[in-house]
Order: structure tokens, then C-alpha cells, then sequence
């Protein structure tokens, strides 16, 4: 025994691990909480325990909350509560006339429950002698029955029959009592709680999440109370207190809810100390306390001071397709460039949005593929239904997007190329050209109308490549050609019937200019990527007044673009106004265009277009010097506008000290003023035509 005693313990000696390997004291317990989190974490990921936690929840917090409700009905039925807190909500609304009326109720109520307490002071005085009487008068009732019967029954006993019924109903009613009793008082807690977990299950008293799915408010009816809880709940410490404030009567703050299309509409006034900005600013927290994706709640400043209005669109209808075009249903269509409206799309509110193009500069941008394209093309698809207006195109993208317009327009321009920009922005100065030919046409000269389209014209503005006489075609400085030609266009453009319509992506001050993005009539927006954007899009007053094309969805909101413009119909008090519009497809597109066609009797459409005089600014310059050595900067740039008014009416001082820094021959001082030397520019002139 002795011997399998120590081989036992050699065995166990040799299998035992070594004491660095061996668990400390210190370790065991954390690898039990380790061991503890990992089932913890299993139980929570599984389906079954999370199903009966929602359950274990939800039940529950009917009970609470049924109880809850049950108590504060019986505490105001019993108490002027209620009345107390409808005086301090009307005095936190400003509301004089309605906490008159509910100070005079609450007089009522504790008049008419203290006219009731004393009359039960006097009934329990009085309740003795009420008792003895009662109970005289019953027994004299029964005696007199019982003599009656006696008398008719001839039978003396029956005088007593009464009071013996009277007693034996008393027994089995105790009886019956007797039994019932035990189980009815045992079953009351039960009833009770039952009783409660009803109304809590009526009033929805769980957490959302715990409720079945079929009961929970996502995207529900919007409601007053809805709204109020809504902005409530939106974090801000003023307008919280203010609407606890106000309790049952929130819903002041709020005007009728209105149907407004496939949403509603109300107007918000916000207590003070609350901000309009501040609304604006937890947009997606008020969509989600509304249970509305943060695309289906719009808000909007409308006159009244303090004020926002809300859109809110009914849950998921704007993922819903709008109807086709009228372009492409119906077959009898036909535009008038004065007078007519293009059918362009529907508003949020499900209304028919049409657009003036009379005598309106437009541009449109957004990121790319978003649909920029198919939304300026439906426009100039319904206005080729006018014979009399004519079209220039340059398409920058060059994939196809305007071929239908071969055979509609009179130039068209298709390609990515610098070579391509270069073309397009000569054709712009051609158009030039022809509105100053015809603002010198006599008075009362009727013009047909010009129609000058480019799409993607951040091409334009960022091409590199210069003229022969070095002159950038791209850029943003007065020396650009491109840019110079836009500013030409939108000053004087709409007078004679030419306008300049533009598409581009993604903006910056770069590839559009402040001055030719601020030169639209019709400015609308695609989504794009923030809101500094935004502004260059639209102008810091539609955003400012809650246009957010950078709230859009990309990828989900092709197609739906922010516009503001004096050629469409907005909503009173509102700066811009939210289209979704109808998408022509290429095929359709090109259908449309050949219905266009049968109408005209046939436009040959070229393909390059080259600007009528070039401009040498080096040798005007020279020019406007004369045989002076030094002029000042101030009497070149004037006798720049006498030899060519059009070309030189936006150029500054900056203009010409930028252009001719690019030849070394920059302005200098003399005697206190900036000069430009006659000789520099003669050096520059022979260095150029050496180079």
C-alpha cells in the first residue's frame, strides 16, 4: 500500500505543470470574469434571451406604466391638480384669457367637493337616527305584510312569514359571502394588476424597442403631442423647460397640421431664448424623434419671427418614383419660350412643378452622376418645342448626353478634351458677339430667343491652356476668356434674348467663380457635399432660409435638386423649394428630340464655332499709351474701355497690374501714383513675337 501510495504521488509530481505555468491566486479571478463577460455576451447576442428580456420589458412596463396612469387619474379626479397645472401651462404661454377660465373652474370644482364634504359630515350625524328609523319603518312594513297575509290565509302564523323570509335571505347571502369571500380576496390583487397592465398596454407604456413590431410608432401619424415631444426631446435646455412649462397646452407653439402633398405641413413657434438656427441645427435628431429619416423632415423659415416650418413627409413616400414626363407621354406637347412654363417635376408636396425660362440665366450643379444632366436636358428637350429658339451646346462630357440635339441645335460642341473647352469657350464669345450686334440694332428690333448651354463647365473653368496672345482661356480672373465671356452674357444677355445655361459638379470657387455662379437667375442644386457648397450653389439666403441640398442623399436623391428662382412658383415665405424631378432617359430623350425636329424644317448643326475678333490686350494697351512715355493706370484702363468697351468694361487695377506682371512689364509708382511705362510693354510686345 505504502509503495502505490509514493508511485501515486511520483505520477502526480511528474504531470504537474511547473510552477511558472501553474494560476496564481491573482489570475483566477480574472480569468472567471473573462469566463462570466463571454457568457454574457453570448446570452445577449442570442435571439431567445433577447426575445424574453423584450418580453420580461414590455409586460412590465405596462404594469408600471398602467399604475402610473391609473394613479394620476384617481389623484386628479380627486384633487384641483389638474386644474393648477392647465393655470401654470397658460401663464407659461402667455395665454390670459384661458387661465381666467380654468381659475374659475378650478372655484367650481373645490366649491361643488366642499358642498359634497359637508353634506357627508351631516349624512354620518344624522346616520343613526336615519338608521332607526329605517329600521322601524321595515319592521312595521313587515308586520302589516304579515297581517295581510294572515288575514287572507286565515292563518295566524303567517304574520311572521315575512320576517322568517327576510331573516333566511340574510343567511344565504352570508352564506354565499362566506364562500366567495376567501377566493375573491385572494383573486383581488390579481384582478387589480390585470386591470393595470390593460390600460398600460392601451397607452403603449414600454420602450419602443420593446414593444412587437406591429405596435411600435415608426413613421407613424404625426399629432401634436408627437411634435411637441419631438422638439421636447431635442436637447435644448430653453425650449425643453418651456414646454414642460406649458404641459397639456404645448400644442399652442403649434399651427394646424395641414396635408401638404405626401406629408404635412405646421409651423413652429419657438418660445424665447430659442433660436431658429438652433432647430435648423438638430435637423436629424428632430427627424428621429418624429420616427422619420432625416430626408423626409424639411425645415424651412417662413416670415413670422420665431418661427420654423416643418415638412414631414409620411414614412418612406419619398422613395417612391414620381410619374414619367409629360415630354414623353404626351405626343401634342409644345413649349413658348415667353409665356410657357417646362414641366420639370413635382414638388415634395406632390404638386406639378413647372419653370419659367423666359429671359433667366440658369445654373445647375451637384455631384457628379446624380442626374445634372438629365435635369438641365429636360428643360432644353420642352423649349426645342418653341421653333424660335435657337441652340448652342457645348457638352464638355462628350459621351452622348446631347446628341439627340444634332439636327436641333445650331452648334454642338461634344467632348472632354482642353481642345474641346477651348472650342466651347469660343463659342461663348461668339455669343457674345451676337448680343452686341444686336444691342445695337435699332429700337423695337424683334430677336429670337439664343439659348447658350454648357454642361460640365468646370471644364471650361479649369482649362490651362492660353491663346496666342497668352491670354488663359480658363480661370477666374479678368484676363480668362471663358470667365469674361459668362460676365458679359449675364450683364446684358437677357435683354436681347440670349441667355447662358450652365451645368457643373461638385463646386468650388475654382471651377465656379463667385461672380458667375451670383450672374443666375434660376440657381439650383443636386446634392453636394457640405454646406459651404451649398451656398455657392444657391446663395447664402436659400440656405440661410433652409435649403440643404448637402442633406440629400447621394445615390438615393438623383434627380432631386433645390432650386431657388423667381421662374418658379415657391411657397410663401419660403426661399427655395425642393424638386424631384422626372428623369427622361437618353432613348426617351432622343424620341422626344425627333417630335422637336418634325416642327422645324431643319437645322444644320456645326460642330466648332470660332469667335469672330480676337482680342490683344498687349497692343491695346499699347494703343490706349499712345506716344506717352508713363500713363496712369486709371487713364490706360480708360482708353482700354473707348477701343473695346465690351471686352475691358470689368477689368480693375488689379486686372492690369495681373495681366501685365505676366509679360514683366507690372505698373510701378511715380510721384505717389502707379504709372504703366510705355517702353516695358513695347519690350514686351518684341519678346512675345520672339518667343
Amino acid at each position: 500500500m505504502t509503495d502505490t501510495l509514493i508511485k501515486t504521488l511520483r505520477g502526480a509530481t511528474q504531470d504537474a505543470p511547473d510552477a511558472k505555468d501553474a494560476p496564481t491566486s491573482s489570475t483566477r479571478p480574472e480569468r472567471r470574469r473573462a469566463r462570466y463577460l463571454r457568457i454574457a455576451r453570448a446570452a445577449l447576442v442570442d435571439d431567445r434571451v433577447r426575445t424574453t428580456g423584450r418580453l420580461a420589458v414590455r409586460h412590465g412596463s405596462y404594469v408600471l406604466g398602467g399604475t402610473r396612469v391609473v394613479a394620476r387619474r384617481a389623484w386628479e379626479g380627486r384633487t384641483a391638480s389638474r386644474y393648477e397645472r392647465m393655470i401654470r401651462a397658460a401663464e407659461a404661454a402667455g395665454l390670459i384669457d384661458e387661465v381666467k377660465e380654468w381659475e374659475a373652474r378650478g372655484y367650481a370644482f373645490r366649491k361643488a367637493r366642499h358642498k359634497r364634504r359637508m353634506e357627508l359630515i351631516t349624512a354620518m350625524l344624522s346616520a343613526p337616527k336615519a338608521l332607526a328609523s329605517a329600521a322601524g319603518a321595515g319592521a312595521g312594513l313587515l308586520l302589516i305584510l304579515g297581517l295581510m297575509l294572515a288575514w287572507a290565509e286565515h292563518d295566524a302564523r303567517q304574520v311572521l312569514a315575512p320576517a322568517e323570509a327576510v331573516v333566511d335571505l340574510v343567511r344565504w347571502v352570508s352564506f354565499i359571502v362566506g364562500i366567495v369571500w376567501g377566493p375573491a380576496l385572494a383573486l383581488a390583487p390579481w384582478i387589480g394588476l390585470a386591470a393595470v397592465w390593460a390600460v398600460g398596454q392601451q397607452r403603449h407604456t414600454a420602450p419602443q424597442w420593446a414593444l412587437p413590431p406591429q405596435q411600435r410608432d415608426a413613421g407613424g401619424p404625426i399629432t401634436p403631442s408627437v411634435v411637441v415631444t419631438a422638439f421636447r426631446d431635442l436637447g435644448i435646455a430653453a425650449l425643453r423647460k418651456s414646454i414642460e412649462a406649458m404641459g397639456d397646452v404645448g400644442a399652442a407653439m403649434l399651427s394646424p397640421i395641414a396635408i401638404a402633398g405626401c406629408g404635412v405641413e405646421l409651423d413652429v413657434t419657438l418660445p424665447t431664448g430659442v433660436s431658429t438656427e438652433e432647430i435648423q441645427g438638430r435637423r436629424r435628431k428632430l427627424a428621429e424623434n418624429l420616427d422619420r429619416h432625416e430626408h423626409e423632415v424639411f425645415i424651412t423659415i417662413p416670415e413670422a419671427a420665431r418661427t420654423v416650418r416643418l415638412w414631414i413627409a409620411d414614412s418612406g413616400a419619398l422613395d417612391e418614383p414620381i410619374g414619367p414626363s409629360p415630354l414623353v407621354i404626351d405626343p401634342d406637347v409644345r413649349a413658348d419660350y415667353k409665356t410657357g412654363r417646362a414641366p420639370w417635376g413635382q414638388s415634395l408636396r406632390g404638386d406639378a412643378v413647372a419653370l419659367s425660362l423666359y429671359q433667366r440665366m440658369l445654373l445647375i450643379t451637384g455631384l457628379s452622376n446624380q442626374g445634372k444632366t438629365a435635369s438641365l436636358r429636360a428643360l432644353a428637350l420642352w423649349l426645342a418645342f418653341d421653333t424660335t429658339v435657337e441652340f448652342w451646346i457645348g457638352d464638355l462630357k462628350g459621351i452622348g448626353d446631347w446628341r439627340m440635339f444634332n439636327g436641333l441645335a445650331a452648334v454642338l460642341i461634344e467632348g472632354p478634351t482642353d481642345e474641346h473647352a477651348c472650342a466651347v469657350t469660343e463659342m461663348v464669345e461668339a455669343a457674345v458677339k451676337e448680343m452686341e450686334r444686336r444691342l445695337m440694332a435699332p429700337a423695337g428690333t424683334r430677336h429670337d430667343p439664343l439659348v447658350v448651354i454648357v454642361d460640365e463647365a468646370q471644364v471650361a473653368f479649369m482649362n490651362p491652356l492660353k491663346d496666342d496672345n497668352k491670354l488663359p482661356y480658363g480661370g477666374k480672373k479678368a484676363t480668362s476668356r471663358y470667365f469674361m465671356a459668362c460676365r458679359r452674357l449675364h450683364n446684358q444677355g437677357r435683354a436681347v434674348n440670349v441667355t447662358l445655361w450652365q451645368g457643373t459638379q461638385d463646386p468650388t470657387d475654382e471651377n465656379l467663380p463667385k461672380l458667375v455662379r451670383e450672374g443666375a437667375h434660376t440657381r439650383a442644386s443636386l446634392v453636394v457635399g457640405t454646406e459651404s457648397q451649398a451656398k455657392m450653389a444657391l446663395g447664402d439666403k436659400a440656405v440661410d432660409g433652409g435649403a440643404a441640398p448637402h442633406l440629400l442623399r447621394q445615390g438615393l436623391d438623383k434627380g432631386t435638386v433645390v432650386v431657388a428662382s423667381d421662374g418658379i412658383t415657391i411657397p410663401a415665405g419660403e426661399a427655395s423649394i425642393t424638386v424631384r424631378t422626372h428623369f427622361i432617359d437618353t432613348d426617351p430623350a432622343a424620341e422626344v428630340a425627333e417630335r422637336a425636329k418634325q416642327l422645324r424644317n431643319g437645322v444644320a448643326t456645326v460642330h466648332h464655332l470660332e469667335v469672330v475678333q480676337d482680342v490683344d490686350p498687349l497692343a491695346d494697351i499699347l494703343a490706349a499709351l499712345g506716344t506717352t512715355p508713363r500713363m496712369r493706370t486709371q487713364d490706360v484702363l480708360h482708353g482700354l474701355r473707348l477701343r473695346n468697351e465690351a471686352y475691358y468694361r470689368e477689368w480693375k487695377h488689379g486686372d492690369l497690374k495681373e495681366f501685365l506682371e505676366g509679360f514683366d512689364a507690372a505698373p510701378h509708382k511715380s510721384d505717389g501714383v502707379m504709372v504703366v511705362d510705355r517702353q516695358k510693354v513695347i519690350d514686351a510686345i518684341a519678346s512675345r513675337a520672339a518667343a
